[in-house]
């Protein structure tokens, strides 16, 4: 079994097909985007779920579901897209991510508030402006500072 998986990378990454090597030489930055949107799914999933099943009142619903979607982001990046099984400063990398998206969140208000308010925006254009300018630095800060390989 694990020769056929072995044998099945070498084949895509030794593929002719365009597609195939367009996907493979980004997969990193594919499984960023994947990671995101299941933290971002989960996030969403669990205030509907303690907000409107449980009845949770909002503010206390958001805060649980930022926290349990803070941890589901921090270990699929670091275990599946960052490929870092490292324990050793787990809680150090875990506190700077923590102060990124901490940074982050007061960039995309600062971003959102100049963008619609300031140059009058459509509000949608704008978030996916920030939240796209926000992602693209945010995976380069997580690839060579935080998640970063020891060689």
């Amino acid at each position: 079994m694990i020769n056929k998986i072995i044998t099945a990378k070498k084949q895509l990454e030794n593929s002719e097909k365009p597609m195939i090597k367009l996907v493979w030489s980004y997969k990193r930055l594919i499984k960023y985007v994947i990671s995101g949107g299941v933290a971002a799914t989960t996030d969403l999933s669990l205030l509907f779920f303690f907000h409107d099943i449980f009845d949770i009142d909002v503010v206390v619903s958001a805060t649980l579901a930022f926290i349990i979607a803070f941890f589901v982001s921090f270990y699929l990046q670091k275990f599946w897209t960052f490929r870092d099984n490292s324990r050793d400063k787990i809680k150090q990398q875990m506190a700077i991510y923590f102060i990124v998206g901490s940074v982050n969140t007061a960039i995309n208000a600062w971003a959102m508030n100049l963008l619609v308010n300031s140059w009058h925006i459509w509000y949608l254009l704008a978030q996916v402006i920030v939240a796209g300018s926000i992602a693209l630095y945010s995976f380069i800060i997580y690839k060579f500072l935080i998640f970063e390989k020891v060689q």
